[in-house]
């Protein structure tokens, strides 16, 4: 089987990412029903109030491993062994979803304090950066382990 071009690789992955938005956002929005405003970030490095980009971080990471993982094991055709090299990827992938997510919630905070969204904006925020997230770990992925 040949290899998949890349952009049949990137069509795949906004498609991905669209979809894990609206489900995601789906998602939060019963778990976080009960509140009206959401702050985005506080100002503080651990805090028992949930903002959307602490959800944000660990829903991102979730599913930068879980994606990952599903690609890997879901595509035909050659592709590289699952250990070393598609292990290693997704703890690559966790771990620069993490940086990034994380540094930019740091930057957040610190050029524009702590804001309070509506719920549905708060969604409308971890649904973007689902999709993008999504999008990208899927694209990386399929780039990488096919030979």
């Amino acid at each position: 089987m040949e290899k998949t071009d890349k952009s049949a690789i990137l069509k795949g992955a906004i498609t991905t990412g669209v979809i894990n938005a609206i489900i995601n956002g789906g998602i939060q929005y019963f778990l976080l029903n009960d509140k009206e405003v959401i702050p985005i970030s506080v100002d503080a490095i651990t805090n028992t109030e949930v903002t959307v980009l602490g959800t944000a971080v660990s829903l991102a990471i979730t599913l930068s491993i879980i994606l990952t993982l599903i690609g890997y094991f879901t595509l035909k055709g050659e592709k590289v062994k699952f250990f070393p090299t598609a292990f290693w990827l997704t703890i690559k992938h966790g771990f620069f979803t993490f940086g990034v997510i994380t540094s930019v919630a740091v930057l957040w905070q610190k050029y524009m304090g702590t804001v309070e969204v509506s719920l549905i904006w708060g969604l409308v925020i971890i649904g973007v950066i689902t999709g993008i997230v999504s999008a990208v770990i899927n694209y990386l992925t399929l780039k990488n382990i096919q030979k």
